[in-house]
């Protein structure tokens, strides 16, 4: 069973078209044109145009392409802002116009002053876009891998995890080393490159940053990145 995703993508568009191609590339190579590919979540702030990231993604979803869009933190604090609230998993202190977060960029890709209202925000923010990021889920199971934006609680069954934990856990996650039902591949906590941590890979290699955006294909429980080249195996250890 053969799977595509791409990491955190923080407004990144052109990052973004250079990962799809080379995804197409791939499919291209291996005749596969059904295959998903599973966008990891983060998809806006920071970046010079999240306007775009969600325009793309929503209208390839609704010309039939095989996308799939999970909801992040930065999403969701997004939403959370334009319903005039903050997201409560959001560290006191901060708010979603703080510089460390980046929802200024997100505004302006809108049109918007870097300190817009969410009244003002709500109403420059096509009602399109807003349905598409209230409603993006919080994971997508296929086969033995498990997409999720931050990860998962460990020893709780899916069902029970909650979309907080998976759009905002890190160290009950990241230092946990044993075994997972299911490879959990995901984002959140950038890196200068995709880690394979053997129970779980993490593909946020600091598109916010200025680092690369990151692609990867999934044969079984096998793990490639993709270059303009073609794959490289990314193996357990492997950073």
């Amino acid at each position: 069973m053969r799977s595509y995703a791409i990491g955190d993508i923080h407004g990144q568009i052109d990052l973004l078209h250079a990962a799809h191609a080379r995804i197409a590339a791939d499919r291209a190579r291996t005749g596969d044109a059904e295959a998903p590919v599973i966008h990891l979540g983060d998809l806006v702030d920071r970046g010079p145009d999240s306007r775009g990231v969600v325009d793309l993604l929503l209208k390839g979803q609704l010309s039939g392409q095989n996308w799939v869009a999970l909801k992040g933190n930065h999403d969701r604090m997004f939403g959370y802002y334009l319903e005039g609230r903050t997201d409560p998993a959001l560290r006191p202190g901060l708010d979603y116009l703080n510089p460390r977060i980046g929802g200024d960029a997100t505004l302006a890709s809108y049109g918007l002053a870097p300190d817009a209202p969410p009244a003002e925000a709500r109403a420059a923010v096509p009602a399109g876009h807003r349905a598409f990021i209230e409603g993006l889920p919080s994971y997508h199971l296929r086969g033995g891998v498990l997409f999720v934006h931050a990860g998962i609680r460990p020893g709780v069954a899916l069902n029970d995890q909650t979309e907080t934990d998976m759009a905002w856990i890190r160290a009950p996650f990241l230092d946990f080393t044993g075994a997972h039902p299911w490879l959990v591949v995901h984002g959140h906590t950038h890196r200068p490159a995709a880690e394979h941590c053997g129970n779980r890979v993490n593909i946020d290699s600091s598109a916010a940053y200025g680092g690369p955006l990151t692609a990867v294909v999934i044969e079984g429980r096998e793990v490639f990145t993709l270059t303009d080249q073609g794959r490289e195996p990314l193996l357990p250890g492997a950073d």
